[in-house]
């Protein structure tokens, strides 16, 4: 529901764009393109936007995500980014104690080496593919990964603003 988007106030409309991505400049920046043709507009205009922010914004919204396995974002986020996040991570509910172990260790590696949380589109993986897919980013330099991170939360956000509008 776009239309619903674009009625809404400057201030209520950003709020409801950062449940989708935690980047205040990325949510100030596409609120002021409003209002928006259709979901494929708002899509491609956030995009867009996305890849046109630098590193510091993507970590920004990177902050807004629990870690894989975990409920708790380092940013303060809102109840429906909250809940997106558990539905998102919903494989690694059965994931073996063993696995979980090896992502909460891995993790903390990822972490140690990048700086940031470990950021992966985990809608529909299950914990065992994010254990690999985790295991396969440890071997990415910095410059690298940094980029493939934002590539997930650009995905993330697609999903969410999708959700936002009721898709």
């Amino acid at each position: 529901m776009v239309q619903r988007l674009n009625s809404l106030p400057a201030a209520e409309a950003e709020n409801e764009l950062l449940k989708c991505c935690g980047s205040r400049r990325w949510a100030e920046r596409l609120n002021s393109c409003r209002p928006f043709e259709d979901v494929d507009d708002l899509i491609a205009k956030a995009d867009r936007i996305w890849w046109s922010l630098k590193p510091g914004d993507w970590l920004e919204a990177f902050r807004s995500h629990p870690k894989i396995g975990e409920k708790k974002a380092a940013a303060v986020t809102s109840e429906q980014s909250k809940q997106w996040s558990d539905a998102e991570q919903a494989g690694i509910g059965a994931a073996a104690n063993g696995t979980s172990a090896t992502l909460a260790e891995l993790n903390q590696k990822y972490e140690d080496k990048f700086g940031y949380i470990f950021i992966v589109c985990a809608s529909g993986k299950s914990s065992d593919e994010m254990l690999g897919i985790l295991r396969s980013r440890l071997e990415n330099d910095p410059d690298e990964e940094l980029r493939i991170a934002a590539a997930e939360q650009a995905k993330i956000t697609e999903l969410r603003l999708k959700k936002l509008l009721g898709w």
